[in-house]
């Protein structure tokens, strides 16, 4: 339970039903927002419906205009407008040499990763302006910083949600919208598991080396938590953090190199 208070705040989180955008959804609520998420898996929705009581919820792939327009019915007759947009929903995407990556697969980390964020802003935008003022955060990666070899599809993805941010925190900042990236870094949890695990697999190496090696390549030699990430975005939707607009905020511990 986190001491910010955010009563009353009208917030959506993508891929909001697992992962780190559960764990945002579930701190924003505990501050007292009003939240609805989207995911594509129905059970884990309705998980969070009985746990959460009140948070809304929507099946939606954000790559699919039309389940986004769907998407943005629920949300105008569950809150009644929009404060906060958290672009949360991504995949990993393939790993492997570029020239074994399938094109399908490239098209679909993009789809979902980038063109997701975009499909999702430009319904989210109109009920912001509306509302005079709020925040939007979009999720990238160290590795939309660093670059991350044979893993082309998601690095390239993270890369343009960064200028997406930028360009939409100076449009937006003259409605008092303020637009950021949030950058995690290794995320403790099964998905970052499971990228260890395709890397090891494709070296041959143990996975518990697989992970030490990602770990020496963190200043503070570890991993952070999907709580970490969410106390950062909701600072950010809070009034303390208006100001704050058109930043990359890394959550990594200082990543250094993939």
């Amino acid at each position: 339970m986190t001491s910010l208070r955010l009563d009353g705040l009208r917030a959506l989180i993508t891929a909001g039903a697992s992962g780190i955008g559960r764990v945002i959804a579930k701190f924003l609520f505990e501050a007292g927002a009003r939240v609805h998420i989207c995911d594509v898996e129905v059970k884990l929705l309705n998980n969070c419906s009985g746990e959460f009581p009140g948070i809304g919820t929507t099946v939606a792939d954000v790559s699919d205009e039309t389940a986004v327009d769907h998407l943005f019915a629920d949300v105008q007759k569950n809150l009644g407008g929009l404060d906060a947009l958290v672009n949360n929903a991504g995949i990993a995407g393939p790993t492997g040499a570029i020239e074994d990556i399938d094109p399908k697969e490239w098209r679909r980390c993009i789809d979902i990763d980038l063109t997701g964020q975009f499909l999702v802003a430009r319904r989210a935008v109109p009920m912001l302006k509306a509302t005079g003022s709020g925040t939007i955060i979009n999720m990238s990666s160290a590795a939309g910083r660093l670059g991350y070899a044979f893993r082309t599809p998601y690095a390239s993805a993270k890369w343009g949600v960064i200028g997406f941010t930028q360009s939409l925190a100076k449009e937006l900042g003259p409605h008092g919208i303020s637009v950021n990236a949030i950058l995690p870094g290794i995320v403790s949890g099964p998905r970052m598991e499971g990228v260890i695990k395709a890397r090891a697999d494709q070296l041959g190496i143990p996975y518990e080396e697989m992970e030490q090696e990602y770990l020496q390549k963190i200043s503070l030699r570890r991993m952070v938590t999907a709580e970490d990430v969410a106390a950062i975005i909701a600072f950010l939707v809070s009034p303390m953090g208006r100001n704050v607009s058109g930043q990359s905020i890394g959550v990594c511990g200082n990543v250094e190199t993939l």
